[in-house]
């Protein structure tokens, strides 16, 4: 899409318009004075709502009561489409194609917004949405007023997208698909490596080569930055992750030159993100609520560990209700979920949430739940979420609860259903 001329672009069809990140692109072609309308399969008023109140015009697919349902689809200069969308939508996209205007994904187009600006990307396995939103944070404190992509919702600006007016742009850089090969960075970060999304790479090797082609493309790379450990604060989220991710963020502003307590004082104050380890509220009957995006072994074993820093062992009893994200993942990792859960005291298993995958019948929660029964923890799977919220009501948790929604699907929607709280 090299030869793709934003300027002469005047109206964007975005096709899973609802997700967290494309719906932060939509956000970014407004600013840009562009017509935005687009198309999502559920309402979803956290990402949704603010697009229509800056005049985006959102359909749905399928058809929902009271909404506008896609009975054709609106002319545009450009579609961009989320990836999920090659499995929940896939005609959509090829109805767009035979229209022969531009059709690209999500990465894509974020590439080529991305060429007027200075890039800052942040790379890795884990941690790229925390240390994202800490380099946005310390940047605007500091003045430099950057534009930011990030994959939640950052707490301090109640938003996944801050329009900005300098140079600098700062966005996480998913590996998924090498899709982080659509940037050209001005900076770029790795923070950790490891073996995921094995549903597209082959093994280790091919996800470092992946990485090393990515830094390729920087013109400044930051690869050691633990040196910046000792002079991260006293944090308000927990975990060595989030010093690590901090430490990650003092690397890049410093090269910026962004003051070093300008971005101490900064981090000191960070309140987190949207599905981070997240401390969603206290039930009537003093069950604290947390819900946390970790799909990953590793992330959930430091969210675990993060959240062991706040209730230790013996004094609270925390009890998970975790989805596995992805056939591919949780086939390819089984052996690493069967031990990640030590911290816990009680892990509830929903289905599997095979956001872009055909189901795949040698792998699920059951068996994963047998395999973790056997190393000693309590655990129980079920077949439906109505299932689960049966059983989570009749726990009658209390005080010394603490109760953890978990995993990159819909967990979070069952503490909805189930608790009240504030």
């Amino acid at each position: 899409m090299s030869n793709l001329d934003l300027s002469k672009i005047k109206k964007i069809f975005f096709i899973g318009i609802g997700g967290i990140g494309i719906s932060a692109l939509a956000k970014m072609a407004i600013s840009r004075g562009i017509e935005v309308s687009g198309v999502n399969d559920e309402e979803s008023p956290k990402t949704l709502n603010s697009l229509r109140e800056a005049g985006a015009e959102i359909f749905f697919l399928p058809a929902q009561a009271g909404q506008k349902d896609l009975k054709e689809l609106p002319q545009a200069d450009l579609y961009v489409y989320s990836d999920a969308w090659l499995h929940r939508g896939p005609e959509i996209i090829e109805n767009a194609k035979k229209g022969g205007k531009p059709v690209i994904n999500y990465f894509e187009a974020l590439g080529e917004f991305a060429k007027d600006y200075k890039v800052i990307a942040i790379a890795g396995t884990h941690g790229k949405t925390t240390t994202t939103a800490m380099v946005a944070e310390i940047l605007i404190e500091a003045g430099l007023d950057p534009m930011v992509i990030v994959g939640s919702f950052v707490k301090k600006l109640g938003s996944n997208f801050k329009k900005g007016d300098s140079k600098y742009l700062v966005v996480e850089a998913d590996e998924y698909n090498r899709h982080f090969l659509s940037l050209n960075p001005f900076l770029s970060v790795v923070l950790n490596i490891e073996a995921d999304h094995l549903d597209y790479y082959k093994d280790l090797k091919d996800i470092q080569d992946a990485f090393n082609k990515f830094l390729s493309q920087s013109q400044n790379k930051i690869l050691d930055y633990q040196k910046y450990l000792e002079k991260v604060p006293k944090l308000l989220v927990p975990g060595i992750h989030n010093r690590m991710d901090a430490a990650a963020a003092l690397a890049v502003v410093d090269f910026l030159h962004v003051k070093e307590e300008v971005a101490v004082k900064t981090l000191a104050e960070f309140s987190g993100t949207w599905r981070r380890l997240e401390k969603r509220g206290e039930t009537a009957q003093g069950t604290i609520i947390y819900d946390d995006y970790a799909h990953h072994p590793t992330e959930i074993r430091a969210s675990l560990q993060g959240l062991r820093e706040l209730y230790p062992k013996g004094k609270k009893r925390v009890i998970i209700l975790f989805q596995p994200h992805l056939y591919s993942r949780t086939r390819a990792l089984f052996n690493d979920f069967t031990k990640c859960f030590e911290d816990a005291d009680q892990i509830l298993l929903l289905p599997i949430y095979f956001a872009r995958e055909d189901k795949d019948i040698s792998i699920s929660s059951e068996k994963l739940a047998e395999a973790i029964d056997k190393t000693g923890k309590n655990t129980r799977p079920f077949s439906s979420f109505e299932e689960a919220e049966t059983h989570i009501k009749a726990l009658n948790l209390g005080p010394n609860d603490i109760f953890v929604t978990m995993g990159a699907g819909e967990a979070y929607k069952v503490a909805d259903k189930v608790f009240s709280f504030t």
